[in-house]
């Protein structure tokens, strides 16, 4: 893409993050930003119609609607039919390997760190623009080393997890999650978000299957 700008959409719901962003990207001859979102469905929807070349799409983004969190990788698919041109880098925090694996076979270009955003995501965003891939070469050894993961749900919820979800099945709502373990509601949404993603289950409904079918409303 010699002499042609690459042009980018930031996706992150913390404005302060995206701020930082641009002054990276932008710092650069070769990037620019064309618009900023807040939300799952703003990404999707600037992605339709600005067309970039890359996205920059945080891994968990509030969904736009309910106000409550979602994953990212549930809307590859959606981005790969109605932006096809479109190339997405997955911008998180979250280090577990398995996430990186299900991003990059869900059709992300690039996965990449936010504690190495400064210095990776410049070469991720070209890597990507070229139709190439990027995964942060920490996290890449880890993935080699980890076994690939089976189509079935994860076991392995934190024990404050396995108790956000009894509570999710019991029907209370984020706000009365976080009253009652004394955590905010972002944190609780956030908690929820990885949830979904080690269950691959998103719908309340399927929440409450898996844990009826664990035991975790056992006594309750």
């Amino acid at each position: 893409m010699a002499g042609e700008s690459i042009t980018v959409v930031l996706a992150d719901d913390h404005a302060v993050v995206r701020s930082g962003l641009r002054l990276v990207l932008e710092a650069t001859d070769d990037l620019r930003v064309v618009a900023e979102a807040g939300t799952i469905d703003d990404a999707v929807r600037l992605a339709k119609a600005h067309r970039p070349s890359v996205l920059v799409l945080d891994l968990n983004m509030p969904d736009g609607a309910g106000g409550g969190r979602v994953s990212s990788l549930d809307v590859l698919p959606q981005l790969a039919a109605e932006a096809a041109a479109t190339r997405v880098v997955i911008l998180t925090m979250q280090e577990d390997p398995q996430f990186a694996r299900r991003a990059l076979a869900g059709g992300a270009a690039a996965y990449v760190l936010k504690e190495s955003a400064d210095a990776e995501l410049v070469e991720a965003v070209r890597q990507a623009a070229a139709g190439g891939s990027y995964l942060n070469p920490r996290l890449g050894a880890r993935l080699a080393a980890a076994p690939t993961e089976d189509d079935g749900p994860r076991d392995d919820l934190t024990d404050r997890e396995a108790e956000i979800l009894r509570l999710i099945a019991l029907g209370h709502t984020n706000a009365e999650i976080g009253g009652q373990l004394y955590l905010s509601v972002r944190t609780v949404e956030s908690h929820r978000a990885h949830i979904q993603q080690k269950l691959r289950r998103t719908s309340r409904s399927e929440l409450v299957r898996y844990a009826i079918d664990r035991g975790l409303l056992s006594g309750a």
